[in-house]
């Protein structure tokens, strides 16, 4: 059997494609769905069914647009309730696609309704598991995410329905079986995730802390809650979009294509109330910028950073982006369920330049300039690392003022003197500092090349700690 993994990137997201003839499906489609039809036409296949593990947090799943498009059939595990037209299935269920079949798995625990799909190829041989987020390699699903839809599900109750999902349903199954999970490495769905985006399942079983054979309920419940960061506050929102419905992908961008002139654009952030959000490289923004915008760039951790910070996915937004890439932001924008981008600077920030418009920079310095004086500026340094990272090492006297929550310490920042921010390499302290000017702090300087340059200075680190062995 031959199944093909796409990814998206930053989001580190797969979707899954097997074909047998001439019958396609599809497993947790990304947001925009023409690749995989476009794949079937090269296959002269149909798509059948599009296969949803769960409804997902981190991301809009594609299967309506799919749907719609295709005309194939959307399926959910048991006890999901879409607001549309699914079907949910039963426990042990078989659909088949040409020679190869799909047995449901009921494996409750990171969400109610999450479901493993078992792979049997067309000898009657069970290939491989397609796990959603229950199993990751080296890792499993956070079951913290459905308390924040459905309040009674507290995570203690869905660990220990992960529990058993694991031992009585994933365990059991052949060592043999290829894993095939939903996420890898970078995805906030887990916390300790391999960068390897396949293995089998009988290396899992020796390998992934969470398939200890000898482990109790409440030592799974123990270790898998340690360590859980509080997920994106876009999370929840995504996953009513996922469960009700949203607007098809073409209309998201159909409006987003909307190059504005200078005055059009100021003139929209005035009317709109949206944010002007800035996806050029750091070095560019810090060199200019359009007054009070907040930069992410493109090209670093972006989709969750703007899920993370901007929140709300129904805020207006303007881009000003690298010329050519708008519809690749608003492409990346989507999956994460901002679909309110109302225009673009036309000509990018070169344009608005040309026009003689406002523009604000930022002040940064490189790691050798922050060291000089060291110890004059050692009471005014924040770092905007996690705080697993600043555990680890950081500048003796820094404090930990993590990006992720960056408006809790809003307050902690002096107004009377120039402070200094800095992150791991120089993208997230730019973030910061947009951020923070955009509250109107302004006496801020940014630290080029983050904590990775300051290292090779004389300026004072603590010393070294394995992230591994912090409690």
């Amino acid at each position: 059997m031959k199944i093909e993994q796409i990814y998206t990137g930053c989001l580190a997201h797969a979707a899954y494609y097997i074909e047998s003839k001439g019958e396609v499906a599809i497993f947790d489609p990304l947001r925009e769905v023409q690749p995989y039809i476009n794949r079937a036409k090269l296959d002269d296949a149909k798509i059948k069914y599009i296969f949803e593990t769960h409804f997902h947090a981190d991301f809009v799943s594609g299967h309506l647009d799919l749907k719609e498009k295709t005309g194939a059939k959307i399926v959910f595990g048991p006890t999901a309730k879409p607001n549309y037209e699914a079907i949910v299935a039963e426990d042990n269920q078989i659909f088949e696609i040409g020679d190869y079949k799909v047995k449901v798995i009921h494996t409750p625990g990171h969400t109610m309704e999450s479901t493993t799909y078992l792979l049997i190829d067309e000898n009657g041989k069970e290939h491989g598991i397609v796990t959603g987020d229950t199993l990751f390699i080296g890792d499993v699903g956070r079951p913290d995410l459905a308390q924040k839809v459905v309040a009674e599900l507290t995570q203690d109750k869905l660990a220990s329905l992960l529990y058993d999902s694991l031992r009585n349903k994933i365990m059991p199954l052949s060592d043999d079986l290829i894993v095939y999970p939903n996420h890898g490495a970078g995805s906030a769905c887990g916390k300790n995730m391999s960068k390897e985006t396949t293995d089998t399942l009988g290396n899992q079983k020796k390998t992934n802390y969470a398939l200890r054979a000898d482990m109790t309920r409440e030592e799974f419940i123990e270790e898998l809650l340690d360590g859980l960061t509080e997920p994106p506050g876009y999370f929840p929102q995504n996953v009513l979009m996922n469960i009700k419905g949203y607007e098809s992908f073409d209309k998201v961008m159909d409006k987003a294509q909307n190059p504005l002139s200078p005055k059009a654009f100021e003139a929209a952030a005035n009317e709109t109330e949206a944010i002007v959000l800035d996806v050029r490289h750091q070095s560019d923004f810090i060199k200019g910028h359009i007054p009070r915008s907040v930069f992410i760039g493109i090209d670093g951790n972006f989709a969750p950073w703007v899920g993370a910070l901007i929140v709300d996915v129904t805020q207006p937004i303007l881009l000003v982006t690298p010329e050519g890439r708008e519809e690749e932001v608003v492409t990346r924008l989507s999956r994460v369920g901002f679909d309110n981008v109302v225009g673009y600077l036309d000509g990018g920030f070169e344009a608005w330049k040309d026009a003689n418009m406002e523009i604000d920079t930022i002040t940064s310095i490189s790691a050798e300039e922050f060291a000089k004086d060291f110890e004059d500026k050692k009471d005014v340094i924040f770092d905007v690392r996690r705080e697993g990272e600043y555990v680890a090492e950081h500048v003796e006297g820094a404090k930990n003022t993590q990006l992720d929550y960056l408006n809790n310490y809003l307050s902690e920042f002096p107004e009377d003197k120039t402070f200094y921010v800095h992150c791991a390499g120089g993208y997230r302290s730019v973030i910061a500092t947009s951020i923070l000017k955009s509250r109107g702090i302004h006496n801020l300087v940014d630290v080029a090349g983050g904590y990775s340059a300051i290292k090779r200075t004389d300026v004072p680190v603590t010393d070294y700690v394995c992230p591994s062995t912090l409690k």
